[in-house]
């Protein structure tokens, strides 16, 4: 059987101390990610994040945070699949930053699929919502999913 890991990057022209804490600080993700969070993220201690778009709140299991280089975490990526999520930084230049999410690992059989689907387009999301907060200042998530909320 084939397995599925999702592999996802972007260049934010931001310096690495910069691109970990709008991370780690849902005050910053607020403007980008997430309506609501229980907590920063801290190593060894799990948080609740609620999206704009659904009423669930997701746990979040943080691991390990390496200052400016690593956020790893384990959350319910697809229907009862605790699945690791690792977000390294690499410094391209003193002020923009690699980042690179992977996600996974998942059988390739139709959950797998439809969860790479679904996730792999999820972090390319968050990615671009990410940089264009930093860079720019814009909230591109605000509004932009407001079709999947229940009615």
């Amino acid at each position: 059987m084939k397995i599925l890991e999702i592999k996802t990057a972007l260049q934010i022209a931001k310096p690495k101390a910069q691109v970990f804490e709008a991370i780690i600080d849902p005050e910053k993700m607020k403007h980008y990610f997430i309506a609501e969070s229980s907590g920063m993220m801290e190593e060894g201690k799990i948080i609740s994040w609620k999206f704009p778009e659904f009423e669930e709140y997701a746990p979040v299991n943080v691991l390990k945070l390496h200052p400016d280089k690593l956020i790893s975490f384990e959350w319910e990526g697809a229907k009862d699949k605790n699945l690791l999520v690792e977000i390294n930084l690499t410094e391209v230049s003193k002020n923009s930053t690699l980042l690179k999410i992977t996600e996974g690992k998942m059988e390739a059989d139709d959950m797998g699929i439809q969860w790479f689907g679904r996730n792999t387009e999820g972090w390319a999301n968050f990615l671009a919502c990410l940089k264009a907060y930093l860079e720019y200042g814009i909230n591109l998530r605000k509004g932009g999913f407001d079709f999947m909320k229940k009615s």
